[in-house]
């Protein structure tokens, strides 16, 4: 298995043992929200250069706030202070109530900005000119305006029919949350893959993130994934994705049991069409340290 975690910590000096220890340990990757200090590209390039092997993305950075070229410019700028490859840039167009709520910008054709940005910015991750003038953006930039040091790799937070064909169109895969493996297998996989295809991409990635909680007590477990995940169950579209796979709340959508259960759903993720799984831990019950040492033991053996 291609098993990575949530990555973060509260200053650089615990951001850097995380992703060692990590690295260390095996797991192929870390994943940033885009609330990690402010500004996760930063975490990314000092875990980087401490580094050498464990790909390191965001899951997700925001595309509103941020025009593409200047994206496109941070990303270069992140690989070169990591000194090495391995960057994973999961964008998205996060959802209106922080768009508009947080930013007053207008998320009135999210489907849209989303297609025109990645066009946009997958092309000057490649060096190549772009000369774009679309309803949501506009790019004049001769070739070699960006000029990475390594390859950059783009994920698309992607659960629509729409996103997962601009994902596929434009993208190396998508990198999802709280999508269920029944929904992978029925929605997300199909879609994603067809759009792949028809574009003339290689097979893309699919990175199935949800929680991951081994604990004897599975009622105590969901209810510890339950108490982290508020804001997650209000908003529609995980609601669609955890419907499609048959899940009423994230709770529902999680992963837990004992450690031949929780192997036995992380595989069923495999087998739905997911290439890599972002487990991001929830410990529980009354011991909490003890569930989080038993998921973070069994998720390290299952990477070997």
């Amino acid at each position: 298995m291609r098993i990575g975690l949530t990555g973060g910590g509260s200053t650089p000096e615990k951001i850097i043992e995380q992703a060692k220890r990590a690295e260390a340990e095996g797991f192929h990757s870390l994943w940033y929200a885009s609330v990690v200090q402010g500004d996760p590209l930063v975490s990314l390039a000092l875990a980087g250069r401490e580094t050498s092997t464990i790909e390191l993305g965001t899951a997700v950075l925001q595309t509103y706030p941020c025009h593409p070229l200047l994206q496109a410019q941070r990303a270069a700028s992140t690989v070169a202070g990591m000194g090495r490859p391995g960057l994973t840039m999961g964008l998205g167009p996060s959802h209106e109530a922080n768009i508009s709520g947080l930013y007053g910008l207008s998320y009135d054709r999210p489907g849209r900005n989303t297609e025109e940005y990645l066009q946009i910015l997958t092309s000057l991750l490649r060096g190549e000119a772009v000369d774009f003038e679309g309803d949501e953006w506009t790019t004049h930039a001769p070739a070699g305006t960006v000029r990475a040091a390594h390859p950059i790799r783009v994920l698309l937070a992607a659960l629509s029919p729409r996103s997962l064909r601009v994902a596929g169109t434009y993208a190396d895969g998508a990198v999802l949350w709280m999508a269920p493996a029944t929904a992978i297998e029925r929605h997300v996989h199909p879609r994603l893959t067809a759009a792949a295809e028809a574009a003339g991409r290689p097979t893309p990635r699919i990175v199935a993130g949800l929680p991951v909680c081994v604990h004897d007590d599975e009622q105590e477990a969901r209810a510890a994934v339950a108490a982290q995940a508020v804001v997650y169950a209000g908003s529609p579209a995980y609601q669609r994705i955890l419907a499609i796979g048959g899940a009423d709340t994230p709770a529902d959508a999680a992963i837990t049991g004992n450690e031949k259960a929780v192997e036995t759903q992380l595989r069923a993720l495999l087998d739905a069409g997911a290439t890599d799984i972002h487990a991001h831990i929830v410990p529980a019950g009354h011991d909490a340290r003890a569930s989080l040492k038993r998921t973070r033991d069994l998720l390290r053996e299952l990477n070997r």
